[in-house]
């Protein structure tokens, strides 16, 4: 080896010798910091704890001599349960509240397992003009199950809180003894609807089970009753949730009248406890090994006026010797697709907005229009008017090629009868659909005109069936007799219920049944092109699809409902403005005409004539095979 190769290794290795040594050097002494600092703690935790014993012994003799002749009875103090004083004392401690709030949202915090007992949005209030409060009560939850020597569930220990305590941070603590705690580090940012939790296990790491480093955290809510008409609160109500490096978020499903489940085997980055409006997101910054998820609705008449109950029973992987906290951070908050999604977390995928193309007309098109209008327009109600009519803008080229597909055919219908005439024979439809092609394709006519152009139109009516009822930009708001946008608007309600529609009359879902059957009626003299018909589809057109829509938007959001009027209302004045106007079936037919005696260029066929071709061909070679066996 050469000399200075061998410098090179020497330098190499004394450098590495040299910032091992510097490494030990800091950790110990962070650890003997840290020991410092803990000590103190310990030693302040011990006063507060002698002040309130103190406190609680001046009560009690206080009590004793103004109770002097009456009979009191004092609960001698309980055998020991978990063989440790430390934890002994910590399960019979009593419950204490603490409350960190800003500008958006105030939380109560309980002692007792250390947990949020309530949440409390700011600016905004339930239809019913209540504070709105995301939950609150001791059947909520959120505790840590883990072995330590024993089986440990934080949820039966009362935390003391570390003193000093600020309006923006709360720290708690569980001595399990001298040495050893669990601290929960609550901080509350400011105009933020996040709150973040540090888990942190001082001291701990020789007691937990070396053959496990598993930890479960079980977080469960009752969410109440918040909007009006609970079915459809109740349809836009589920658990989400998102797995770590994907963008794309999942949920139980929607539209689930008992509730649902689902055991996840793989990580989870956060889990959501979705209300249609408002949610409560836990998010695990080093995410969870697994979950149990779980959520069931309450019934309708339920005199607690709660909507749900969601659980999620969440693995955790502690590593024995890590020094760093469990790091999460709740979200607790409005559905609103832009506030959601300024947290980069995919928090916006809670709002089911659709598929890939549906989601994207309504993300790239719908609602960045419906903000914009917003800033210049105060009423909601003339907001889905423009929004509306913008659509139909940009809609009129295919609608206008659509009818014009349909007006040629339907003034070659007395060509096609001729042709049906001459073919009456079943055994004959074969050629007589080859002779009709051969209309069209020599007049220039195109069998799927009038189709093609409106299936333009079918993702956008879906965006908008997605959009309405999630919008949280129209919760509560009004518009002529409609209370709230977002539910369903009631001019009578009945002493009754009928299945499937509701107790009540949705006036604009009567207005749209009503504009479907006036646009169905309207068309059916257009419609008329000579083309086979399945019986009793004209029927169904007429009256049974806006009876359908009637029924069906009955208890839905009623934006909804106004914007299929407003919809059906503009297409019928759109259609007679170019009936009237633009279209002119006489000249319409001298054009086809003229096309029909120009000489043809020899044009390949299409793929659907040459389909229809060798169909004719195949029918043709079995006939005359049938015939010889004859």
């Amino acid at each position: 080896m050469k000399k200075n190769n061998i410098i090179a290794f020497s330098l190499i290795a004394l450098i590495f010798a040299v910032f091992y040594w510097y490494n030990a050097r800091m950790f110990k002494e962070q650890q003997q910091e840290q020991v410092r600092l803990d000590s103190i703690a310990r030693v302040e935790q011990q006063k507060w704890a002698e002040e309130v014993a103190l406190q609680a012994l001046n009560d009690s003799l206080l009590a004793r001599q103004i109770s002097y002749n009456q009979d009191i009875r004092f609960t001698p103090t309980p055998t020991s349960v978990y063989g440790n004083n430390w934890l002994d004392q910590a399960s019979q401690q009593e419950e204490h509240f603490f409350v960190l709030e800003n500008e958006l949202i105030k939380v109560q915090f309980s002692n007792k397992g250390a947990k949020p007992y309530s949440v409390l949005i700011k600016k905004y209030q339930t239809y019913g003009g209540e504070d709105l409060v995301l939950f609150d009560g001791p059947q909520n939850d959120l505790s840590l199950q883990f072995y330590a020597n024993q089986q440990l569930n934080t949820a039966q220990f009362y935390f003391s809180p570390v003193l000093p305590q600020s309006n923006s941070g709360l720290h708690m603590r569980l001595y399990v003894d001298s040495l050893a705690y669990i601290e929960y580090a609550y901080t509350l940012p400011d105009n933020s609807y996040t709150l973040d939790l540090d888990i942190r296990f001082v001291g701990m790491q020789s007691l937990f089970a070396r053959s496990s480093n598993q930890i479960d955290m079980r977080w469960s809510i009752d969410i109440p009753r918040m909007e009006k008409g609970y079915d459809n609160e109740r349809n836009y109500s589920t658990i989400a949730y998102k797995y770590p490096h994907n963008d794309k978020v999942e949920n139980l499903g929607l539209r689930k009248t008992d509730g649902s489940s689902e055991f996840l085997r793989t990580k989870l980055e956060w889990v959501a406890f979705q209300q249609q409006f408002f949610s409560a997101v836990l998010v695990a910054e080093q995410s969870f090994s697994s979950g149990d998820l779980e959520f069931r609705f309450y019934r309708a008449d339920d005199p607690s006026q709660l909507l749900m109950n969601c659980s999620a029973n969440l693995q955790l992987t502690l590593e024995p010797s890590a020094s760093e906290p469990l790091r999460f951070f709740f979200y607790f908050g409005p559905n609103h697709y832009n506030t959601l999604k300024s947290y980069g977390r995919s928090f916006e995928g809670i709002v089911p907005m659709g598929g890939r193309l549906i989601g994207w007309i309504n993300k790239g098109f719908i609602i960045p229009i419906f903000n914009f209008l917003s800033r210049y327009v105060g009423n909601y109600g003339l907001i889905i008017l423009i929004l509306t009519i913008l659509i139909k803008v940009v809609l009129y080229y295919p609608s206008h090629k659509s009818y014009l597909s349909t007006a040629k055919m339907r003034v070659l219908k007395p060509e096609v009868d001729k042709i049906n005439a001459k073919y009456p024979k079943k055994e004959d439809a074969m050629k007589k659909q080859q002779e009709v092609m051969a209309l069209y394709k020599k007049t220039g006519v195109s069998m799927f005109g009038g189709c093609l152009p409106m299936l333009f139109q079918f993702p956008i009516l879906f965006a908008m069936f997605r959009f309405f009822p999630t919008s949280f930009e129209l919760r509560q708001q009004g518009f002529l007799w409609a209370s709230d946008l977002s539910s369903y608007d009631s001019i009578l309600d009945l002493p009754f219920n009928i299945p499937f529609y509701g107790d009540h009359v949705s006036l604009f879902a009567l207005l749209m049944g009503l504009s479907m059957y006036f646009y169905a009626k309207m068309n059916q003299d257009q419609m008329n092109t000579g083309a086979q018909q399945m019986p009793g589809m004209s029927g169904m057109m007429l009256y049974f699809m806006p009876l359908m829509m009637l029924v069906f938007c009955n208890n839905f959001s009623s934006g909804l409902s106004y914007y299929y009027m407003l919809s059906n209302v503009i297409t019928i004045g759109q259609t007679w403005v170019i009936r009237k106007y633009f279209v002119d079936d006489k000249k319409i037919l001298a054009q086809l005409q003229a096309r029909a005696a120009a000489p043809q260029a020899n044009k390949p066929k299409s793929k659907f004539q040459q389909r229809l071709d060798e169909a004719y061909k195949i029918q043709q070679q079995r006939q005359e095979q049938q015939k010889k066996r004859k």
